[in-house]
């Protein structure tokens, strides 16, 4: 399988036994790593291993817990809460799993990426807050403040976890497409049954980066066991921050979705999130949105559960991710949705496309992904394309991208008037569907 966890000095909460424990963990999860092949004697070590594993972190649970009450922990019934919904619900479906497979090397797979994820997730969170190495609570904030603080807090885990420097680009990011991106959905629940959606975007070489860094892993794309790992890193990181906000009032997760790209834009097109929230951690971006309970929707992606879980997984990562290969990337910036829609359906088959309705979030969509070719609409109110094309020649990491202009004005005075402004060409919005395909094909060939 090629993984191995890596114990890191940051690990240690300064707890001894505890710390040993968590090294005993760690250690168990390696061998498993190990000896996850699927030839018979394999298969044996695996089911002795993970029952092994299994009773140290029953017994490990035990012992923490009564640490913490005996230190009379303010988090003790939070902390019981996370370990009763590992022992009680995590690890029995995934040993259900395993039974009901046969002990393949897909369910083995799942079974040590959600352990190693979980693991680590909760020792550089939830453990850590026991001996006092953890963020302080915000009281009563104006909603701006929160966002405010909100992002201080992320920023902190962010070292804490990962010892990434990561800084806020946007306050009010608008769910512009960045890298390869991966967009995981929580959905929480209040104990008096209202829910809040929680919505993470990663660019897929931070998820390489931080938890693949951890689990030393050799791959350069976001596999199926890695993507599990992240999942419950993820959840972790979330109950950390939610933890810290006591307007937030989230009880319980009820559903995680993997989501499409289209999916999650479609969000922001319909609401206009509470917090949203875009860092740049050196290592990849990162986004970190909250949409209110009233506002929440069905329908935003299969819900994973126990029994699909490798499949999405391995479906989304096939489909949205590994599988978007080689595309060449066209951001296509016009003020109408309907000739943006249309030229996106013309497009999206061979190309990864990307929208932006206006200058400025053009300006941003180039920042966060650059593009191979910008078609770039010349009539547009308040930023015209001219303008727009101004300010991308301006800044000197974005002056050779290639800009096409899109007119519907055909007359001799407003093509020289386009052309004057030196872009790679322009196209008719008057022309057929094939002809504005096959030209921008030819562009894309030059």
């Amino acid at each position: 399988m090629g993984k191995q966890l890596i114990w890191q000095d940051r690990f240690n909460i300064g707890v001894s036994f505890i710390d040993e424990e968590h090294k005993k963990l760690f250690s168990i999860l390696n061998k498993l790593f190990e000896h996850g092949k699927q030839e018979e004697k394999g298969r044996w070590v695996c089911q002795e291993g993970i029952k092994y594993f299994k009773e140290h972190a029953m017994k490990h649970f035990t012992e923490e817990e009564n640490y913490m009450a005996s230190i009379q922990y303010a988090g003790f019934e939070t902390h019981r809460r996370l370990h009763d919904n590992f022992r009680k619900k995590m690890l029995p479906s995934l040993e259900r799993e395993l039974v009901r497979t046969n002990y393949s090397e897909n369910a083995i797979d799942h079974f040590l990426g959600v352990c190693a994820g979980w693991l680590v997730g909760h020792t550089l969170t939830e453990d850590r807050a026991i001996t006092g190495s953890t963020i302080s609570k915000w009281g009563d904030l104006l909603p701006e403040e929160e966002q405010a603080a909100m992002g201080q807090t992320i920023i902190q885990l962010l070292q804490d976890m990962f010892l990434l420097k990561a800084r806020v680009v946007s306050e009010c990011y608008d769910g512009e497409r960045f890298g390869k991106g991966i967009y995981y959905r929580l959905v929480y629940v209040t104990q008096q049954g209202k829910k809040w959606e929680i919505l993470l975007v990663f660019e897929q070489k931070l998820i390489i980066k931080t938890v693949g860094g951890v689990m030393d892993s050799k791959t350069d794309t976001v596999d199926v066991t890695l993507m599990n790992a992240a999942r419950y890193m993820a959840q972790q990181f979330v109950n950390r921050v939610r933890e810290n906000f006591p307007s937030a009032d989230m009880f319980e997760m009820k559903e995680e979705n993997l989501l499409t790209y289209e999916q999650f834009q479609n969000i922001f097109k319909e609401h206009n999130p509470q917090i949203s929230l875009l860092f740049d951690t050196g290592a990849g971006y990162f986004a970190y949105c909250v949409v209110a309970p009233h506002l929440m929707q069905d329908g935003n992606g299969v819900s994973i559960n126990a029994d699909n879980a490798m499949t999405e997984v391995e479906r989304y990562l096939k489909k949205n991710v590994n599988g978007e290969g080689n595309k060449k990337k066209i951001l296509l910036v016009d003020d109408s949705e309907i000739s943006l829609q249309a030229m996106k359906g013309l497009l999206e088959k061979d190309y990864t496309v990307a929208l932006a309705k206006s200058g400025a979030a053009a300006i941003r969509c180039i920042t966060l992904d650059r593009p191979d070719l910008i078609l770039l609409d010349y009539e547009m109110p308040i930023c015209d394309g001219s303008q727009v094309l101004e300010m991308i020649r301006a800044e000197e990491n974005f002056a050779d991208i290639p800009v096409i202009f899109l007119t519907g004005r055909a007359d001799r005075k407003s093509v020289q008037k386009v052309l004057s402004l030196k872009p790679l060409g322009f196209l008719l919005k008057t022309l057929g569907p094939a002809e504005i395909k096959k030209s921008v094909d030819n562009y894309l060939k030059m």
